[in-house]
């Protein structure tokens, strides 16, 4: 789902769902979604955090962690300097901004990927952060809140990438047991490792209309079964249906439904 198109001196932009063109400005006071045909445009982290959070009361976690070059990797140019024209572009250290804040003044443990940093890709340090922020809600008996919007593993960083699956899967079983709630948000897209290991394992896996979930992407799906997938297999509406998603939320309710549910029991 590919955010709106700028139509150039105008002002405007062109919903890729519908293709009625609107004010941006407008459009941004909405949190980029359609007024027309409702289609959820991708959202800046800060933008995200604006939606959700009371004003003021998000506070960054392990900020200092980022990611290093364990492989010395090179494709058509080295990693390192991947990772430096991301941190400039998108004015972060890494694909994930973890930190706490309050919901409603209700304090959660909060993640947001950041699909613009290398595709939101989980690499060392998204895998770190997670454990910690995990670990810290776990501590503090404090409800985890995920918004995930990933591509999945860093391919940049091997193995070392794969290992952040298990160890925040077996981060999040630990919360688990101390019965301390975890929120699921996808957003378009989750895929790969992130779906696997994370954004599925909700207590409550809420999702965006139309969010394209799902381990692969369906061209790459498609490329490998030698078949075109049915419309819409991947997206949210279709989970939800198949009892992977439990609430497709529009964003407009987003920040209620995260009040209603902070304190869904576990093992309920």
């Amino acid at each position: 789902m590919a955010s709106a198109s700028s139509d150039a001196g105008r002002g405007e932009e062109r919903c890729p769902g519908c293709r009625e063109r609107m004010d941006s400005r407008r459009l941004a006071r909405r949190f980029h979604v359609c007024p027309h045909c409702g289609h959820h445009g991708r959202l800046a982290v800060d933008e995200r955090l604006r939606l959700v959070v009371d004003r003021g009361s998000f506070r960054e976690r392990d900020a200092e962690v980022r990611s290093a070059d364990p492989l010395c990797f090179v494709d058509r140019r080295p990693y390192v300097e991947r990772l430096a024209v991301a941190r400039r572009a998108t004015g972060r250290r890494e694909a994930i901004l973890t930190g706490t804040a309050r919901i409603g003044r209700h304090p959660v443990a909060i993640g947001v990927f950041d699909f613009s940093f290398l595709g939101g890709s989980m690499g060392t340090a998204v895998g770190e952060r997670l454990a910690r922020l995990i670990e810290h809600a776990g501590r503090q008996r404090l409800p985890l809140v995920v918004f995930a919007a990933s591509g999945g593993a860093r391919m940049q960083e091997g193995i070392f990438s794969l290992l952040q699956m298990a160890k925040v899967t077996a981060a999040l079983a630990r919360l688990q047991a101390q019965r301390v709630p975890f929120l699921s948000v996808l957003t378009d897209p989750t895929t790969g490792g992130v779906a696997a290991s994370l954004a599925l394992l909700g207590d409550v896996n809420l999702a965006e209309p139309g969010a394209l979930i799902g381990f692969a992407g369906p061209r790459v799906v498609e490329q490998t079964i030698q078949q075109r997938l049915p419309t819409g297999l991947q997206r949210a509406e279709s989970l939800r249906e198949r009892g992977m998603v439990d609430l497709l939320v529009p964003r407009p309710a987003l920040r209620a439904t995260l009040v209603r549910r902070r304190r869904f029991p576990r093992g309920s």
